[in-house]
């Protein structure tokens, strides 16, 4: 990988749905040239796949709440189930190193289904919420 592929990289999470010519143009490179460059990363698996950004807050989930998960025993499953029942305001679920077990990121619509959230967390773990301000 050289520091072509890496322009190319930056680019395209940028913008990873620009044409292969509008991408060459920018890496200095010809369309073709651009998109061989790409389908080899694909193949290498470096390029893994692409997305799109969606504003949260136009979707009705404007809170934005970091949970640190402390769990009070080594049987994780409850709260795991938990977690799957409210997958609607779970973005993600990381196992974490360090003083928490657990770092779970979700949206909520308002601080009520945050409290009602919570309330029912409380029930399977402790935590410590951060709210993205």
């Amino acid at each position: 990988m050289n520091e072509t592929d890496k322009e190319i990289l930056e680019v395209l999470q940028n913008n990873g749905r620009m044409t292969m010519k509008e991408l060459g143009e920018k890496v200095h490179l010809t369309g073709p040239a651009a998109s061989a460059r790409v389908a080899k990363m694909e193949d290498q698996g470096i390029i893994e796949g692409y997305t799109i950004k969606v504003n949260q807050e136009k979707m009705g989930m404007p809170m934005h709440v970091f949970i640190d998960i402390f769990t009070g025993s080594p049987n994780h499953e409850p709260y795991l189930a938990f977690i799957d029942e409210e997958k609607e305001y779970v973005a993600n679920n990381y196992k974490v190193s360090g003083e928490s077990c657990y770092l779970l990121e979700c949206r909520f619509p308002s601080s009520g289904a945050l409290d009602e959230f919570l309330t029912a967390l409380s029930r399977h773990v402790s935590y410590k919420v951060s709210i993205v301000i």
